[in-house]
């Protein structure tokens, strides 16, 4: 599994869990549709640091709460380089 992988199950997760829509998380994120697309999709190969900070603040929580879940201490989690 990629990062962009880990990151998009956990912002599925994450919509289900506050009972929120991706476009109010684009709306609080500040993240462009076109670009949530990408990510949720698959197509998006390498997530920033920036996004990720932003996805945070969308769900309103700090960057190091949106990276505790094991999806991202994952052994099988593939680092681009």
């Amino acid at each position: 599994m990629t990062v962009n992988d880990a990151v998009a199950k956990r912002i599925s997760a994450l919509l289900r869990e506050k009972g929120i829509s991706q476009y109010r998380l684009e709306q609080e994120s500040g993240i462009q549709h076109g670009s949530m697309q990408c990510i949720m999709n698959g197509r998006n190969k390498t997530v920033t640091l920036s996004t990720v900070i932003m996805l945070a603040k969308g769900f309103g929580m700090s960057l190091t709460e949106f990276l505790d879940d094991v999806i991202f201490s994952s052994e099988e989690l593939e680092i681009e380089q």
